[in-house]
């Protein structure tokens, strides 16, 4: 029976009589020693040292990547990673690799370049680290849909082709679909309130969209991976953000629990759930006063050359998550009361103050970033009506979203967290594209 690398030590430590075991994976670093030969194998738990005696090491028959099967004698050596080793007694090349790797499975990626690394993903997602970090992705999706099914929300899964976008068409991916056109999603969001009406109140959707903007910045992607909710029967985004804060704090948790080894391959940390809680909540023209007063004291000391903020932008992201680990001792800000030029016209009024009102909406800001959009959404059938022109907008344009509040609707909202942003800023990553397993911008659609 195949036992993973992590277990080595349990059996040589149990290992009273000298029983063999098998252990399989790939040749990841390969040193030779005075007739004898070190392979460091590799497999989904970790690594092994295995010592080959000079007969079976095959007289360079083994190159770096190859996939093995070794039957040995495990062995404990605390200089050997893991504190065990296989002294192996049998050795099978199971698919030998081509010697001429393109790229360096076992090198350091700090000294690798981005566009290396996506240009070879097939092979640099064998990388421990980088493979790292889609463990964590995995606990983040994982512990995101956990939370929310405890909760009594419903997943669904949504279509990613559509007639039209829920935001306009200037951001939207066209596709031939057959004797009409069509676009790719750039968000369920339509859909999950279709299904808040129809009785479900309560779900949540783990799935692709696609923005068609035209950026090549390291917070951006043109396919990501989006964390949905919506949620009926709710006062204000203020619900939300309380969901979100709950929902957050639980991953943290998840991640802390389950990604120690991957979060310490990246030297990284996640918030202690406990603090989330306690995360502000900061009226939008608070927190441009917040950016612009903290870019000030930067600029005497320094560390800000820039004019005034006049909007919440990426450099006032990071002002304010600065501010409120300062502050509040953990770098999460939710920014709320946006005004109503800034989001879209179906977001609930805060008040009837015209073009310069205000909307129960809300940005989440996690160490510099904005991870999630969000907020409560207009629910009445009249009132929607009445906006439409004030964004030059035709109720023939909208007819399904018309049938939806048409025939009864309840006050309902909803976020999306980026996935990938949220696992660049838990790892610490410099780039977005590192956190997406096969990247999407304006240049690459391969592998």
């Amino acid at each position: 029976m195949r036992c993973l690398a992590k277990d080595v030590i349990t059996a040589a430590g149990e290992n009273k009589a000298g029983a063999e075991i098998e252990v399989s994976g790939w040749v990841h670093r390969i040193r030779e020693l005075g007739g004898i030969t070190f392979v460091v194998l590799r497999d989904r738990s970790g690594i092994l040292q295995v010592v080959l005696s000079e007969d079976l090491a095959g007289a360079g028959k083994l190159t770096p990547e190859s996939v093995i099967r070794v039957t040995g004698v495990p062995a404990l050596n605390e200089k050997a990673p893991g504190g065990a080793e296989l002294r192996a007694v049998s050795l099978e090349i199971i698919s030998r690799a081509a010697p001429d790797l393109p790229y360096q499975v076992n090198g350091d990626i700090a000294r690798t370049g981005l566009e290396t690394i996506l240009d070879n993903r097939i092979l640099s997602l064998r990388n421990p680290k980088i493979r790292a970090i889609f463990k964590v992705q995995a606990v983040i999706i994982e512990a995101f849909s956990a939370y929310l099914r405890d909760r009594d929300f419903t997943e669904i899964k949504t279509s990613k082709i559509v007639g039209s976008g829920t935001e306009g068409g200037t951001e939207l991916f066209e596709v031939d679909y057959f004797d009409r056109k069509a676009y790719l999603a750039q968000s369920p969001q339509f859909y999950k309130e279709v299904m808040v009406a129809s009785g479900l109140e309560r779900v949540f959707e783990v799935a692709p969209a696609y923005r068609a903007e035209k950026h090549d910045t390291p917070r951006h992607l043109n396919e990501y991976v989006s964390l949905d909710v919506e949620m009926g029967f709710i006062e204000s985004e203020k619900d939300l953000i309380d969901l979100e804060k709950g929902l957050l704090a639980h991953i943290f948790d998840q991640v802390a629990r389950k990604n120690a080894g991957e979060l310490a391959l990246w030297n990284a940390s996640v918030p202690e759930p406990d603090s989330v809680a306690g995360a502000p909540i900061i009226p939008y023209g608070e927190a441009l006063k917040i950016a612009n007063d903290e870019a000030a004291a930067a600029k005497k000391t320094g560390g800000a050359s820039g004019g005034r903020i006049f909007d919440i932008n990426p450099e006032a992201e990071r002002f304010i998550c600065a501010w409120a680990g300062r502050e509040y001792g953990v770098e999460l800000a939710f920014v709320n009361e946006f005004p109503r030029r800034y989001r879209p016209f179906y977001t609930y009024p805060l008040d009837t103050g015209g073009a310069a009102s205000l909307t129960m909406s809300f940005d989440a800001l996690f160490r510099g970033l904005e991870i999630t959009t969000g907020g409560r959404r207009q629910h009445d059938y009249n009132a929607f009506l009445e906006t439409l022109p004030k964004f030059g907008l035709k109720p023939e344009d909208f007819t399904g979203y018309l049938s939806l509040l048409k025939y009864g609707c309840p006050p309902h909202g909803g976020f999306a967290v980026g996935c990938e942003r949220l696992t660049q800023k838990i790892l610490g990553l410099a780039n977005v594209k590192e956190a997406s397993l096969f990247p999407r911008d304006r240049k690459r659609v391969e592998p």
